[in-house]
């Protein structure tokens, strides 16, 4: 009772990926700082030189590939990378992630999770070997830090980390941070018991993370992902709504595990399994599952929107039926739209296959934005698949049913294959990005375009929208700031020491841009 007061969210935190459930990526920040410039080095005749950057309040330090975007409360900021700078020998470098708690005044570490990678032995199972580190963006809820692990688990984290003790039930932090072996004993079917032991593992610190409880999809629900695991949890009251980032194995062909459920509703108390969606997407996955669920309240009632790895957006019923029996709830489907147009899925009366010639339909990686009623969001896949035809739809979020034909307000088909969710103004600008790397500015109302930039360079985060400016980078490590406004006016474009591919964030006065090795933050001095 003593510490609620302390934990109740400030107007200015972002404490999840898109700020709010409706996932806008839209900020209400002011007086962010007009020019900003990272410190870099410069190298003479052999002879380095630092040239101080303008507008830093500090930096920190990531691994070498950082996909999370960092969320900001309660006076910390989390963010995620790989494991290529843990602290060794105390942990192993195993080609996992991490998830830095960083004071927000300072950027000084207050505590670590180790994530270790998973190893195994099937030949077809083709996940988390990429190196790419944490891919989920957390969200912080109170004193409590949700997150979707590297291996596939949902981890509910004390925010205070081991400082202030050991919270349970878990309290096998030091075990889960040393080993890494999961051991696939057949397509479907993981087995963590038969990880064999490797030595001892290290005793916990103050300066480690504590994590309450966790929830692993793969062992518990037969979930094979597809590369990694992608997706911001939502908090409802007491309720987390989690993608379970279901796929393809290694022929990119089969679904090892097409009963498996795609979303599901957990307890955010105890990690209990409430709910699962009422009819898996199974074999209709193109590739993968990676999109993240959104929230709005639409004629009374919650309704969750979702992007399948088969193409159509979902909304189902935040209200789901308890279950009986020891059994989950089931959340059920209030309508779906598909988000591929016939033109992207036929040609000549001929079904286009998947990813052929980089033609043909694509699953919804991003979030669906929540906004004025309405639904926006944009197709894409892999970027190892390259660009393609796309497609940026809007939806009335109001009717039931089939509503591909019924509920289409616009679409625009300039949008190419797409990574990044929606910017939507109170003035009725919709700002969205594709993989190509064209940032656009489209009415909300008609999708009419009204300019667009081409910023030299493969964008694989969302736009931001805050102060009067629209921010994003890519991953030719640039940063392109540009007016949000209906006329195009590039403001400035800032050249960082790597590919960037996690979205800005402003809060509390200040901008955070995380490239891959460094994350900046910046504030007007």
């Amino acid at each position: 009772a003593f510490l609620l007061p302390t934990m109740l969210a400030r107007a200015g935190d972002w404490p999840q990926w898109g700020g709010r459930n409706m996932r806008n990526f839209v900020s209400d920040e002011t007086g962010l700082p007009a020019t900003f410039r990272p410190d870099r080095i410069e190298n003479t005749n052999g002879v380095q030189t630092v040239i101080f950057g303008e507008n830093v309040k500090w930096t920190a330090p990531l691994g070498t590939q950082a996909y999370v975007t960092p969320a900001v409360a309660q006076g910390r900021v989390l963010i995620g990378a790989n494991d290529a700078k843990v602290e060794t020998p105390r942990f192993k470098r195993t080609k996992g992630s991490v998830l830095d708690c960083l004071d927000e005044a300072t950027g000084k570490r207050l505590w670590r999770l180790v994530i270790p990678r998973l190893a195994t032995n099937n030949k077809m199972f083709n996940f988390d070997d990429l190196d790419l580190g944490l891919c989920s963006s957390p969200t912080v809820d109170g004193d409590r830090v949700y997150v979707m692990g590297s291996r596939g688990d949902v981890l509910c984290l004390d925010i205070n980390g081991q400082a202030d003790g050991n919270d349970g039930p878990y309290t096998d932090e030091g075990y889960y941070m040393w080993n890494a072996r999961v051991l696939p004993d057949k397509p479907g079917r993981f087995d963590a018991s038969s990880a064999p032991p490797r030595g001892q593992p290290s005793s916990l610190r103050p300066d480690d993370a504590d994590i309450v409880w966790r929830y692993d999809v793969l062992e518990a629900l037969d979930v094979w992902p597809q590369d990694a695991v992608d997706c911001s949890i939502l908090v409802r009251g007491d309720h987390l709504y989690v993608c379970t980032c279901n796929g393809v194995d290694k022929s990119h062909k089969t679904i090892p595990s097409p009963n498996a459920p795609d979303l599901i509703v957990l307890d955010k108390r105890s990690g209990e399994l409430l709910a699962v969606m009422d009819k898996p997407l199974g074999n209709d996955i193109f590739h993968g599952c990676w999109s993240s669920p959104s929230l709005a309240r639409v004629d009374g009632r919650d309704l969750i929107f979702w992007g399948g790895g088969d193409g159509f957006c979902y909304a189902f019923d935040a209200a789901f039926e308890p279950g009986r029996d020891g059994q989950p709830g089931t959340l059920r489907r209030v309508w779906l739209f598909d988000c591929n147009p016939p033109h992207n899925k036929f040609r000549n009366g001929q079904k286009l296959p998947y990813n052929k010639n980089r033609e043909g339909p694509s699953e919804l990686i991003a979030t669906p934005v929540f906004a004025n009623g309405r639904i926006y969001v944009a197709v894409g896949q892999d970027s190892r698949h390259g660009p393609g035809p796309g497609c940026m739809s809007c939806i009335d979020a109001s009717q039931t049913g089939d509503v591909t034909a019924s509920a289409k307000i616009w679409q625009n088909f300039d949008v190419d294959r797409s990574f990044s969710s929606a910017a939507v103004t109170e003035d009725g600008l919709v700002f969205i990005a594709d993989y190509t790397g064209i940032l656009r500015c489209l009415d909300a109302d008609t999708g009419k375009e009204y300019w667009s930039h081409d910023t030299k360079g493969r964008i694989f985060c969302s736009p931001l929208v805050a102060d009067g400016r629209v921010y994003i980078g890519t991953e030719a490590g640039r940063l392109t700031v540009a007016a949000a406004a209906r006329e195009k006016r590039i403001i400035d474009e800032v050249r960082f020491d790597g590919p960037i591919y996690a979205t800005p964030v402003a809060a509390n006065g200040v901008l955070y841009i995380a490239s891959q090795r460094t994350l900046y933050a910046f504030q007007a001095h």
